[in-house]
């Protein structure tokens, strides 16, 4: 029976030792910005406008919450020794690399949180998530335990939510989430495809893969992820992506293509083999046809959409058609702006587009679409949800005034190792699961 169903978009919420470390190669605006000094507050503010223009909307919307950084469990498994402040004063003298890799504000980035597989899809009926292992940097290789807690702590009742562990961190199971995933279907409560999007195939060295950049999505962890949520063959579709698109800055696959319902946006150069992807797509949607939206090199060079991370934007049902929600950065791009006016004058699926500041979390490789975890609920599994992580107007305004209150205006690389900013890190945190209802979720709390 198909059930009435919405699809929940939950944030990041960005943490206070954001800043800008250059930590990810393949990622041209991370490593473009590095050493430069960041505003935390602002970064945290910016994420919290946006939810709060989509709650406005009548968006459902949750949020994650950010990690424990710095995180003194890594550095002490490194050989870190002595009080805290040790630690960090050790790490900072001799691995001042590895100190901004356990002090990155990644986890605000939750499109890499986890892959979620809804019950309309699933074989036991239940909504599935798998943290992804984000194996291919060590920086984000130590999220997946706390994002575990995280949605565990959320989607509590067992009866509605299954939960996996990541899957194992190697290379060869490289999983980076629903970065590399996305849905189409009729309607959200409707059986849907499920669209995994790989770099390269770990266990064959002759099947094709970028040269220059590393391909951190692989084929075995995609396949993994679908069996371990009870995915039929005709929920699923696996397609590769184009190795010369990876090389030239596509990092994810949603930073060249976004899906919602029967609408799939992308970029010509996006998949190896388009007409192959496209075709399976359109044998598996069942109740409505696909409506692909094709953009093409000529119109907006690859370069232009990765400067500008047009396909890193949000795709929304409205009344009146889809709503792109696009970073400011699309309208600093002529081609890609061009392109947009174009595109709503079309008379195609996707007929309004409107622009967000996230400007903090672009300098580091992250647009609207990397800011959001997509999870799609019934009405009984959203009644089922912990409450406390749905935004509110009441919420938005405590978690202003919680921002404001512990986050600083200003971050450079120098002031990691601060034991003071720990102690501030953890005052905040503490204080934040209370606000949320989230329990004891961070090392320092258990």
């Amino acid at each position: 029976m198909v059930k009435h169903a919405v699809e929940a978009n939950f944030d990041g919420l960005v943490g206070p030792t954001h800043n800008y470390a250059g930590l990810s190669w393949g990622n041209v605006a991370s490593k473009s910005n590095v050493s430069s000094v960041s505003n935390p507050r602002e970064a945290a503010l910016q994420g919290l406008a946006k939810m709060k223009r989509l709650a406005d909307r009548g968006y459902v919307q949750g949020i994650l919450p950010p990690h424990e950084r710095p995180h003194i469990p890594t550095l002490r498994a490194l050989g870190f020794e002595g009080t805290d402040a040790q630690v960090l004063e050790q790490a900072s003298k001799s691995s001042p690399s590895i100190l901004a890799a356990v002090s990155s504000a990644s986890p605000m980035w939750t499109a890499n949180a986890a892959t979620v597989s809804p019950s309309a899809d699933t074989s036991d009926h239940r909504v599935h998530f798998t943290p992804a292992n984000l194996s291919a940097k060590f920086h984000r290789s130590i999220e997946h335990t706390v994002t575990g807690r995280s949605l565990k702590a959320i989607f509590a009742d067992e009866s509605y939510f299954a939960h996996h562990p990541a899957l194992p961190s190697v290379s060869h199971f490289g999983d980076e989430g629903a970065a590399n995933h996305t849905r189409l279907c009729a309607g959200y409560g409707e059986p849907g495809v499920e669209l995994f999007v790989y770099g390269q195939i770990a266990f064959n060295e002759q099947a094709p893969a970028p040269k220059k950049y590393p391909a951190r999505q692989t084929l075995e962890a995609s396949q993994a992820v679908a069996r371990l949520h009870g995915l039929k063959d005709r929920n699923v579709v696996f397609a590769q992506q184009n190795p010369e698109a990876i090389d030239g800055g596509v990092f994810h696959n949603d930073v060249i293509a976004v899906g919602n319902g029967n609408t799939l946006f992308y970029h010509d150069m996006a998949f190896l083999d388009e007409e192959q992807v496209l075709a399976d797509i359109r044998e598996r949607l069942t109740g409505a046809e696909l409506e692909a939206v094709r953009v093409s090199s000529a119109d907006v060079p690859l370069d232009d959409a990765v400067a500008s991370y047009l396909f890193n934007s949000q795709l929304l049902n409205t009344p009146d058609g889809m709503l792109l929600a696009v970073p400011g950065e699309c309208r600093e791009v002529a081609s890609v702006s061009r392109y947009l006016d174009n595109l709503v004058k079309s008379g195609g699926p996707i007929t309004s587009v409107e622009v967000f500041d996230v400007k903090q979390s672009m300098r580091n490789g992250g647009g609207p679409a990397c800011l959001r975890l997509r999870v799609v609920l019934n009405d009984e599994e959203l009644r089922a949800i912990n409450r406390g992580v749905l935004l509110t107007d009441e919420l938005y305004e405590r978690l202003i005034t919680w921002v404001e209150a512990h986050y600083r205006d200003e971050l450079s690389q120098d002031e990691l190792g601060d034991p003071m900013l720990l102690e501030e890190v953890r005052k905040a945190l503490d204080e934040l699961t209370g606000i949320m209802g989230l329990g004891s979720i961070y090392d320092f709390q258990l």
